[in-house]
């Protein structure tokens, strides 16, 4: 998958996501999945969807996700798989700080440029039921590049829980990475 980082951080990647690969295929589907050892990571994303929409009897065209950040920091604390959609991990936060305390998203901290994040619950949801309120759309990217000249990077967009007024998140430059230098 894309990256920026250099040979001995990419080979701890390669790594990690070669056991990620290989625990799903020998003890089956995981309860927390790593999104950074994903080559196209919004696969899983609309796998989960899919699989949803059929089990639910729900229209594909008319069903979306919904996150919410829980206050989980470490796959162990995970005990079961959701029935509907997963939990994820690997996700950092740029241009804000996410408060575990409150639940939300606070302004950064001097010198703190990037936040790993809790693990996220992406769940698949009707778009009609979806009513969010004091929610930040933040977009997702592979690298901390965000998108290239041809517009290829972008995953999927997170719904980030917030006191603020969204602009000033949209004006820091709020954005969540996979794959970063740290």
């Amino acid at each position: 998958p894309a990256t920026l980082k250099p040979l001995g951080s990419w080979m701890e990647h390669f790594t990690r996501r070669y056991k990620q690969y290989v625990d799903w295929a020998t003890q089956g589907e995981p309860s927390v999945f790593w999104m950074s050892g994903f080559h196209i990571p919004d696969s899983l994303l609309t796998a989960l969807v899919q699989a949803t929409c059929r089990k639910k009897g729900w229209a594909l065209d008319k069903s979306t996700l919904y996150t919410v950040v829980t206050k989980f920091t470490d796959r162990s604390q995970v005990t079961k798989r959701l029935e509907h959609g997963t939990y994820i991990e690997g996700l950092y936060l740029e241009g804000a700080r996410w408060d575990m305390e409150k639940g939300c998203l606070t302004r950064q901290n001097p010198k703190e440029l990037v936040q790993e994040m809790p693990l996220i619950q992406i769940v698949p949801i009707e778009a009609n039921r979806l009513k969010l309120r004091d929610s930040l759309t933040t977009p997702v990217y592979v690298t901390q590049d965000r998108r290239n000249a041809m517009g290829v990077g972008w995953v999927f967009d997170a719904n980030l829980h917030t006191k603020e007024h969204p602009s000033l998140w949209v004006l820091q430059g709020v954005a969540l990475c996979l794959n970063t230098d740290i």
